[in-house]
């Protein structure tokens, strides 16, 4: 894969070209950077910007006068390659909160390992209703121990366009262990997987890489040629078996008006 090209794709495709990710989303692009307004239960926040030394505590502070105005805390999707290349100094000098890194790993589809199986015991359930957009929430919080309300409301939001997202739960027997999305945007190359995250006691048993290959499938079958996942340090090895590349860290920096 040739890095350079892939993560200007990307750029392109998904940061400065964003499209809304639900319904009641809009995207605007204001001088150098381009953001979504969301209503109250979906993401605020910066996808892209292209700034320097002189612009950048400008358009800074043109998006917290912005934001607060709509009294919404907003995230500034901060990359690696971002400039100006102290823009996250910036961000934190201006108030907001660093979150920790992860890391841009893209795969070309049809060079991963797809032909892998749910272990044995688990089974996978397709999200096609409101029963399983509370099973994938009530994981989510078990998973991470964070709320999951504005996943909730996302997912629900998009049931009626399955080629927005395709959302899916592992069970052992009746009970829920496991779960994931992909979130796709129809017109681009690159198929976002999200949210894969398995309860403790159920970890370290592969459920977690057939969910990748499982959702890598569905986007074959969709045509996108390239996955895309911001990875935490303990789904980087998995992955990079499983065929991804990392391309640059990613940080979120969140400011609450």
């Amino acid at each position: 894969m040739d890095h350079v090209a892939v993560l200007a794709l990307f750029d392109r495709d998904m940061r400065e070209g964003a499209q809304p990710d639900g319904p009641g989303a809009r995207v605007e692009r204001v001088g150098g950077v381009v953001r979504q307004v969301a209503a109250e239960h979906g993401w605020n926040g910066v996808v892209w910007s292209d700034l320097d030394e002189s612009s950048a505590d400008k358009a800074i502070a043109e998006q917290i006068a912005y934001y607060t105005g709509l009294g919404r805390e907003f995230e500034w999707k901060l990359y690696g390659h971002d400039l100006p290349f102290d823009l996250g100094q910036r961000l934190r000098a201006a108030g907001f909160t660093a979150e920790p890194e992860e890391t841009l790993m893209i795969a070309e589809v049809a060079d991963l390992t797809l032909d892998v199986e749910p272990p044995e015991g688990i089974r996978f359930l397709p999200v096609t209703d409101r029963a399983g957009v509370d099973l994938v929430a009530d994981v989510h919080e078990k998973a991470f121990g964070t709320d999951s309300s504005r996943l909730r409301h996302q997912l629900l939001a998009r049931l009626d366009d399955p080629e927005s997202v395709v959302a899916v739960v592992a069970l052992a027997g009746d009970e829920p262990v496991s779960a994931a999305r992909m979130e796709l945007v129809p017109g681009t190359r690159f198929a976002g997987l999200w949210g894969g995250g398995t309860v403790e006691s159920w970890r370290g048993r592969g459920i977690y890489r057939a969910l990748v290959a499982h959702r890598a499938r569905a986007a074959v079958e969709r045509g996108y040629r390239y996955l895309q996942v911001d990875a935490l340090a303990t789904s980087r090895p998995i992955l990079e078996r499983l065929g991804f590349e990392p391309l640059t860290i990613t940080q979120p920096h969140v400011y609450q008006p």
